[in-house]
């Protein structure tokens, strides 16, 4: 338990804010929204990686770690209006103060797994979780986007996630777009991006806005 002085300090932060807290019920998950449903997804390929195969204490402890990890490296919104910042507010801002860092490690998907260790082993299993569950969150945002009535607009200087299959787990190639390009119906298929390696170009379907919008917009309280 904290302390009382520790406790009165958080309230008279929060109250210097206008921070008001807000609680689900108990025993009410499907109040959560999208971070139960997150959560629900990661069980699920979770359970689909380790499978019926028996892993050791140590092995599960430093699996649920690394899930951890990549679940709480998720994009959620920007962190600035400023359009050459490319870093979003992450889930793990809210637990350190900053987004996550993961040394890379070498890919072991062509190695057969009766000739991996117990630490790769482990990677291997990181690995299929994070293609499994970053596919399937990214085709969630992109059918989230697609259901908002009326649809979410495409507009420069918006912070996206773009979809790349190679990206290692805990990283998120994200893009600023600079410039949109529409078609005679007027329809935005195609996007100019700006990303940290140099300016590309993309289908709107390889994107994905950020499941958390601006706060003004009149859609964005009712699909939070």
């Amino acid at each position: 338990m904290k302390s009382n002085d520790y406790r009165d300090t958080i309230s008279k932060e929060c109250t210097k804010y206008g921070i008001q807290w807000h609680f689900n019920p108990p025993r009410a998950p499907h109040f959560g929204g999208l971070w139960e449903a997150a959560v629900r997804s990661a069980k699920k390929h979770l359970l689909k990686v380790v499978g019926e195969h028996p892993v050791l204490v140590e092995n599960l402890s430093t699996l649920l770690v690394q899930v951890e990890g990549c679940l709480n490296s998720r994009p959620l919104t920007p962190l600035s209006d400023d359009p050459t910042d490319l870093d979003p507010l992450t889930p793990a801002h809210f637990l350190i103060g900053s987004s996550l860092q993961a040394l890379p490690e070498p890919s072991t998907e062509n190695i057969p797994i009766n000739r991996l260790n117990r630490w790769q082993l482990v990677q291997r299993q990181l690995e299929d979780f994070w293609k499994r569950w970053r596919r399937e969150y990214l085709c969630q945002l992109q059918g989230r986007n697609k259901r908002w009535k009326p649809p979410l607009k495409i507009d420069v200087d918006k912070l996206v996630v773009i979809q790349d299959d190679n990206q290692p787990p805990m990283r998120w190639k994200m893009g600023r777009i600079i410039a949109t390009h529409p078609g005679p119906d007027g329809v935005v298929r195609v996007v100019t991006l700006k990303t940290a390696t140099g300016i590309l170009k993309r289908p709107v379907e390889k994107i994905c806005m950020l499941p958390i919008v601006d706060c003004n917009a009149d859609s964005a309280q009712e699909h939070m």
